[in-house]
């Protein structure tokens, strides 16, 4: 598995902009002098697998990023410090009660050719406006984007590597639905692949298991949380208890697709706990009980890493 994940990382492109998100990533965990905040990774979104080197064409894995804008908005209330490397183009924190096209939506002309938000969106706006750059300023909340699971690998490893330092008050949440199988970089064309050529055959080599990795060596005492989605309920448990036996996570929250937004199982070695939206209350999310039982849990394990 290690020289798989050697050569995943010699062969793939190099990530742009590596130093400035090596500065960004420093300056947030060195924040808090004593080290003692809580920060937790908080992945979003799906990987794209290129299938050229000047990408025209990928492979995709379908995530709208919803259930890490959101959890992301509940650690921060939870008082983590919260890294999202997230999807571009998906939804991001504090904005998830705005339209999809929110910036033609949200404004209106006024009749002095002046631009203001319509009177519909006014508190949303800025609640959101206020709540995230409050995040910001106050240094709780890193936003570092990814599209390929090239960039998502690299740039997870490097969040890895600088909150080793944080021992068991470093958790991570990872929400993303990352690419099973990819094309080695040295394998693709080069120019967009024609269609006149005819039929497309493709091989595609898998992803390596990185959470082992991640586990066991990149960030080693830090609280992890992983996701499995299925659309087979019958499978959908075993299968998650397997992916914690097997990458020694501390939880596995299990969710399936038709259900994920009203119910998740969270998989722990002793215990299978379904957590439930509050259907009472208006606006309610099924991400507000899963943050407050995994701080829970993760207030659990640090006590337990300092005895």
């Amino acid at each position: 598995m290690d020289s798989e994940m050697k050569s995943f990382f010699e062969t793939a492109p190099p990530l742009k902009e590596r130093d400035i998100i090596s500065e960004k990533l420093k300056q947030f965990i060195q924040n808090d002098d004593t080290n003692r905040r809580r920060v937790v990774c908080v992945t979003s979104g799906g990987t794209t697998v290129p299938l050229e080197q000047r990408c025209v064409r990928y492979i995709d894995n379908f995530s709208s990023g919803y259930r890490g804008a959101a959890s992301t908005e509940y650690f921060v209330k939870a008082g983590y410090a919260v890294i999202f490397l997230y999807r571009r183009g998906t939804c991001q924190p504090y904005s998830r009660s705005l339209p999809d096209n929110a910036f033609l939506e949200c404004f209106e002309f006024t009749h002095e050719s002046n631009i203001q938000v319509r009177e519909t969106y006014s508190e949303a706006v800025k609640t959101a406006i206020r709540d995230h750059h409050a995040a910001v300023e106050r240094g709780v909340l890193l936003k570092l984007p990814f599209t390929t699971i090239f960039e998502y690998l690299q740039i997870l490893q490097m969040i890895a590597v600088t909150t080793r330092s944080l021992g068991p008050h470093a958790m991570f949440y990872l929400a993303a639905a990352v690419s099973d199988f990819y094309v080695p970089w040295e394998s693709m064309v080069e120019h967009k692949i024609q269609s006149a050529s005819g039929p497309l055959d493709i091989r595609l080599v898998q992803v390596p298991k990185m959470l082992s990795v991640l586990r066991k060596k990149w960030a080693p005492m830090a609280f992890f949380i992983s996701f499995k989605l299925e659309t087979d309920i019958k499978i959908l448990l075993e299968k998650a208890d397997m992916a914690r036996k097997k990458y020694e996570m501390h939880a596995v929250v299990a969710n399936e697709l038709l259900t994920r937004k009203e119910e998740v199982v969270v998989v722990t070695e002793n215990e299978k706990i379904s957590v439930h939206r509050d259907k009472s209350q208006a606006g309610s999310d099924v991400e507000n009980p899963l943050i407050e039982l995994l701080v829970g849990r993760h207030s659990a394990y640090i006590k337990d890493s300092n005895t």
